[in-house]
């Protein structure tokens, strides 16, 4: 009865979100408080919700200080060089801004973060989005498949858990990953490819100099001149094509700014003028030293990350800004992303406190494992990889490498599979995984591009998963799974 119950209320969750009918924060609250009492266990809900926040505490910490972080690092300017580099090679032609947000997201994602991926590329290419009246949910689906799939970097998280749920060198699990994971990232770029130049068709072909003569004025402009009507005009005079009132494609819907309106919204996106009053040129070695000290200590484990971010956020604010007037202005400015994606982590607590206090998880992933036929046994590394797309979505990383991982891998040593094996199968399914409700840097991603978190999850999950097959399928290919 569990596991159709556990089952029940994710489908119950996904429908109301992709229908709209409840907002996630409602949803991840609301709809495992019922659950909760349905399964007759009503009365202990509060100490689900406390257990589920008191175990995602350091999460909605560590986001809320990496949020004001790399918001200040963003405001003074230190990535900004990548960002024109990117621009450039955009040229303002859709196919080239989608690669260009697949390429940023990866080259970002080495940080082994997923909320300060999503921070930078956002802030980066939302304005171009919108410049451009391009849709922002293949932006936020790009971003995080590719993010995805970097997220198996040793520091990302998936692969430690695997290596200390079964007892392994990480090293043992990643290296031979690598060319199914590079497979899988040519794969998203290849995508990338292919949904721009399906928004190129849609929107027609814009020439850098149909806007700007310089990539970065196009970020400055951003929100600017995009009327209601068939299109804008450039630096020219030549007709942008493709305006708000263009046909919308039903994989990619124009939502929230998507179509390219000037809207409020717009406005915390013009951060990356190459005029405003935050840069801090003569900080920047100092800001790429304090970053890379910050990022090395958090891969070497030197302190818990949430300590890491709340000095180095402290840091940044200190020494960026001496005037204080100046810091409660940074705060200020990032304080929505801050509420917003805490509020929906403690939200999330809700879901997995009842999920994992009453049992449910535990029945569904036994039921799961189970129902492997036995001649499955020796193929237990295939089983894994195809488990873990589904399981990685629905779960937390926590909930699955260390509950149901070490099960698979006793299910296969009995037929003389190797741990090892299974733990690089575990992997598969993160491309998929970050775009699940219950990751909390997700929120960043949509929260900042002002995008429905049902709009996402309706244009995502096809692709992630496909993407999780192919690293599957490269695995199989290479024999290292």
């Amino acid at each position: 009865m569990l596991t159709i119950l556990g089952f029940v209320m994710i489908a119950t969750f996904l429908v109301l979100i992709m229908m709209k009918k409840m907002t996630p924060m409602g949803a991840l609250v609301l709809i495992p408080a019922l659950f909760c009492v349905i399964v007759g266990k009503g009365a202990h809900l509060g100490d689900y919700v406390l257990k589920g926040v008191g175990d995602l505490a350091p999460t909605a910490a560590m986001l809320m200080f990496a949020i004001i972080y790399f918001g200040v690092m963003i405001d003074v300017g230190l990535f900004d060089p990548i960002v024109r580099v990117i621009l450039r090679f955009c040229k303002a032609d859709p196919m080239r801004v989608v690669v260009g947000t697949a390429v940023l997201a990866a080259i970002v994602s080495l940080d082994g973060d997923g909320s300060t991926t999503f921070m930078i590329t956002v802030s980066a290419m939302v304005p171009l989005y919108r410049r451009l009246k391009m849709s922002l949910v293949v932006m936020t689906g790009v971003a995080a498949m590719a993010n995805g799939v970097m997220n198996t970097l040793p520091w990302g998280g998936p692969t430690a858990r695997a290596a200390a749920a079964l007892k392994l060198d990480a090293s043992d699990i990643f290296v031979p990953m690598i060319p199914a994971l590079a497979a899988g990232l040519l794969f998203v770029f290849a995508l990338a490819y292919g949904l721009g130049l399906r928004e190129r068709k849609r929107l027609g072909t814009l020439t850098l100099e149909d806007v700007t003569a310089d990539p970065e004025t196009v970020l400055v402009g951003a929100g600017s001149g995009a009327g209601s009507g068939s299109g804008a005009k450039g630096r020219k005079g030549k007709k942008v094509t493709g305006g708000a009132g263009g046909g919308t494609d039903a994989e990619a819907p124009e939502t929230h700014g998507a179509a390219g309106a000037a809207e409020d919204g717009d406005e915390e996106h013009q951060g990356l003028d190459p005029n405003r009053a935050t840069l801090r040129p003569k900080l920047y070695w100092f800001n790429a030293a304090l970053t890379i000290a910050l990022l090395t200590m958090m891969i070497r484990e030197d302190l818990p990350i949430p300590v890491l971010f709340l000095l180095g956020a402290a840091i940044a604010l200190t020494v960026n800004f001496p005037r204080v007037a100046d810091q409660k202005a940074r705060i200020a400015a990032h304080s929505e992303n801050v509420v917003n994606v805490s509020g929906m982590v403690f939200a999330a607590a809700v879901f997995t406190g009842v999920l994992t206090g009453t049992g449910m998880v535990e029945h569904m992933a036994r039921w799961l494992v189970d129902g492997i036929p036995d001649g499955m046994g020796p193929h237990m590394g295939l089983v894994t990889g195809i488990l873990s797309i589904p399981l990685t979505y629905f779960m937390s990383n926590d909930g699955f490498y260390f509950g149901i991982v070490p099960i698979l891998a006793e299910a296969g040593a009995a037929h003389g599979v190797d741990s090892v094996e299974i733990a690089r199968a575990s992997l598969v399914g993160q491309a998929l995984h970050m775009s699940s409700p219950l990751v909390p840097a997700v929120y960043v991603l949509v929260g900042m591009a002002k995008v429905e978190f049902g709009d996402h999850t309706r244009f995502v999950v096809k692709w992630a998963a496909l993407t999780s097959l192919v690293v599957l399928g490269a695995g199989l290919l290479f024999g290292i799974i």
